[in-house]
């Protein structure tokens, strides 16, 4: 059976001379303490999982940089909404309210925010229903959405996350 180790239990063993030879060895010396504890290794179910929600982070983070460069740059011609899911509803509404009112160049930029917005919203969409596909076919995560408070996008990032448990 092969074991993992995270890089960083390897570190303290490290010497001098940076070598495939001497990296083996300090990999082979940091391996043999009875107390050490390994990695679990994930299957590719579980990586592909993981890639998942690493996706939809990198486009919530995006769709939230979006939102807060539309609430700026509207702010900057005295449109205000508040934060949140509802603030970005009114913003847009008053981004078609006013469009008479804004130069050429800020309406093509900001309905360029808004069709990206849009776009986000819909493959954020698209790989939350991957992501709850994946749950409902995976024992552990449904087993994990049991727990009050953990729905399936928490239980499936666990169980892609954590192969065994059993190592905590």
């Amino acid at each position: 059976m092969v074991k993992l180790m995270p890089p960083t239990y390897v570190n303290p063993y490290v010497k001098r001379g940076k070598t495939d030879a001497a990296d083996a060895e300090v990999i082979c010396e940091a391996v043999t303490p009875p107390t050490m504890r390994f990695v679990a290794i994930k299957s590719m179910d579980q990586q592909a999982a993981l890639m998942l929600h690493r996706t939809r982070d990198l486009l919530v983070r995006q769709r939230t940089m979006l939102i807060n460069g539309l609430r700026g740059h509207l702010a900057e011609f005295g449109i205000i909404a508040a934060k949140g899911p509802g603030g970005v509803k009114v913003v847009v509404e008053a981004l078609r309210e006013a469009q008479e009112q804004l130069p050429e160049a800020a309406r093509l930029a900001l309905h360029g925010i808004v069709d990206q917005l849009r776009n986000l919203a819909t493959a954020i969409e698209r790989l939350e229903a991957r992501i709850v596909a994946w749950h409902r076919t995976n024992v552990v995560s449904r087993r994990l959405a049991t727990i009050p408070g953990i729905g399936p996008i928490t239980a499936s990032a666990i169980a892609a996350a954590d192969p065994d448990g059993s190592l905590f």
